[in-house]
């Protein structure tokens, strides 16, 4: 069983709604907040080759690209740590502080304890004061399926590929682009963090809706081996871009770069290239 399946376990609980995004929603009469949490360990997160300032910086960007999948802005961020070595503790935190004022976000505290295994939660607090949050669940057929920036890198980097090193340790949050495709009037967004394909079966999913994608559109990186890097965007994860639906009229006032591969269709089936879309990326398993 994997961890999308073990929700099925939390949703009676919780209720369907609470566990279909990112983030859950708090809304206040002076300001929506989302909230999100994850648990990071060093044998299945952290790749071998990873400083302790990146492993902070992971740490924070991880939980601020949920944040950013709604539409919001990150406000504070707290890690629990389980703390294999006392002398790792000070890159790790100053990792996750760099990361956090470069997105506008304080770093907060939060817990420390011992562990066999460096384990870190990272918890963030995220706003929006003139909106709603983007969820998964309200893309429409004909709207646009866009993402933004480009898709692979990470498992590239992880694969060997040095010239991707960089982005597979220190992940880019897009805040801002997160912010801009809400206001633009975004029906249904999260970040791809798991891969595309899985996000797109998410997304279509909470959004009762097909969708259709082609391959030649998606944004692979230049002067890479084609098959591997798709293979990659679909299936690898660790690029945390945003994949969001939108109407072709709202799209027009969206001023961020993105690329449009795809369209919102009637129906279940998620496809590219006139095929089912196989559903696999990265996911825990017991």
């Amino acid at each position: 069983m994997d961890d999308r399946a073990l929700l099925n376990i939390i949703k009676p609980v919780c209720g369907h709604d609470t566990c279909s995004d990112d983030c859950s929603i708090l809304k206040l009469p002076c300001a929506t907040l989302v909230l999100s949490t994850d648990m990071l360990h060093e044998n299945s997160d952290f790749p071998k080759g990873m400083t302790d300032w990146q492993i902070g910086w992971m740490s924070a960007a991880v939980t601020i690209s949920d944040i950013a999948a709604m539409g919001a802005k990150p406000v504070q961020i707290l890690l629990a740590i389980g703390l294999d070595y006392e002398e790792r503790l000070e890159e790790i935190v100053h990792g996750a502080h760099d990361c956090c004022q470069k997105y506008s976000a304080v770093y907060a505290g939060g817990d420390l304890d011992s562990h066999n295994e460096l384990t870190i939660v990272s918890t963030g607090i995220g706003t929006i004061i003139d909106d709603l949050p983007v969820r998964r669940s309200g893309a429409k057929p004909g709207d646009l399926i866009c993402v933004t920036g480009t898709l692979g890198r990470a498992i590239l980097g992880l694969e060997g590929e040095k010239r991707f090193w960089k982005d597979l340790c220190e992940p880019e949050p897009r805040v801002e682009e997160g912010v801009a495709i809400r206001r633009a009037g975004a029906s249904a967004m999260m970040d791809i963090s798991d891969g595309l394909a899985l996000s797109l079966y998410d997304i279509g999913m909470e959004s009762h809706a097909g969708i259709a994608i082609e391959s030649r559109k998606i944004p692979i990186p230049q002067k890479a081996d084609k098959s591997r890097a798709l293979h990659a965007a679909l299936f690898g994860g660790g690029d945390f871009e945003l994949l969001f639906c939108i109407s072709e009229e709202n799209a027009y006032d969206l001023k961020i770069p993105y690329t449009i591969i795809g369209r919102v269709k009637t129906g279940h089936e998620i496809m590219m290239d006139g095929k089912i879309l196989e559903k696999k990326g990265y996911l825990h398993h017991w």
